[in-house]
C-alpha cells in the first residue's frame, strides 16, 4: 500500500513504512491474515494517547492563561474525545487506509468512529517513534489543537454534567444518576454507555471510551431532550 497521500496530508514523511502500515492495521485484519506476519495498532494507539494528551495539555495551559483548571480539563477532553478525533481522521483521509476484516469495513456507524479515533491515536503513536516529539507536537498542533477555537465557540467542551445537575436541582429539586448500562471491549479499548435519570425519569444515553465521557454524553443529550441550554 502506497502511503504518500496520507503522508502529503498529514505533514509526515515517515522513514519506518511498516510502521505507518501497522498504524493502519485494526485487529481484526489481523485475525483474518494471519499468515501476512503483520502487527496490529493497539500498542501504537496506547502509546499515541499519551503523547496527545500531554501535547494538548501543554498547548492549552500556555495558550489559555486566564481559564481555570476545570476548563482547561473539559476543553482538553473536548479535544482528544472520540468525536474530535473520528472527525480529524476522515479530514486526513484514514478512511482510504484502515486494513479490516471484512465485516469491520462494512460498518460506517458508530463503531467505525471509534476505529478511526483509535487509529488517529495509533498514528500519533507511530509519529512519536519514527520521527520524535518535535514531529508528533507539530502534527497534533496543525491538525488537533488548531480546532481549540472552534469549540470554545461551540460550547461542546463545557462541564454538561455540572450544568445538568445545576438545573435539575433548580426545576426538579433532585439530583441526576449516572448508570452504566452496557461495557463492551477488551481492557485497552473499553466502551461505555451510560444513561441519566432524574427521579424515576431517564432523560439521556451517551456513548464514550470512558465512564466520564459517556456521562458527559448522556448529561449533554439531556440537557438537548430539555432544551435546557
Amino acid at each position: 500500500m502506497n502511503f504518500e497521500k496520507f503522508e502529503k496530508m498529514a505533514g509526515v514523511t515517515f522513514q519506518n513504512k511498516n510502521l505507518l502500515k501497522q498504524a493502519f492495521t485494526h485487529r481484526s485484519y489481523i485475525n483474518e491474515n494471519r499468515g501476512l506476519m503483520l502487527e496490529h495498532n493497539e500498542r501504537l494507539e496506547f502509546l499515541g494517547d499519551a503523547v496527545l494528551e500531554l501535547i494538548i495539555t501543554d498547548y492549552l495551559y500556555n495558550h489559555l492563561k486566564d481559564s481555570s483548571e476545570g476548563e482547561l480539563t473539559s476543553l482538553r477532553s473536548a479535544l482528544v474525545n472520540a468525536d474530535t478525533c473520528s472527525r480529524v481522521a476522515q479530514t486526513l483521509g484514514v478512511n482510504d487506509f484502515l486494513l479490516l476484516s471484512k465485516g469491520e469495513a462494512k460498518d460506517t456507524g458508530r463503531a467505525r468512529q471509534y476505529i478511526l479515533a483509535n487509529t488517529l491515536e495509533a498514528i500519533i503513536g507511530a509519529i512519536y517513534i519514527d520521527q520524535g516529539y518535535d514531529v508528533a507536537k507539530k502534527f497534533i498542533i496543525t491538525h488537533i489543537a488548531s480546532l481549540t477555537e472552534e469549540i470554545l465557540k461551540g460550547g461542546t467542551w463545557i462541564d454538561a454534567k455540572s450544568l445538568f445537575q445545576e438545573n435539575a436541582q433548580e426545576r426538579i429539586g433532585l439530583t441526576p444518576i449516572y448508570k452504566t448500562v452496557r461495557e463492551s471491549g477488551p481492557d485497552h479499548d473499553k466502551h461505555f454507555v451510560v444513561s441519566v435519570s432524574v427521579g424515576d425519569k431517564l432523560y439521556g444515553e451517551g456513548k464514550g471510551k470512558s465512564k466520564q465521557d459517556a456521562e458527559q454524553e448522556a448529561a449533554r443529550a439531556a440537557l438537548e431532550s430539555k432544551g435546557w441550554k
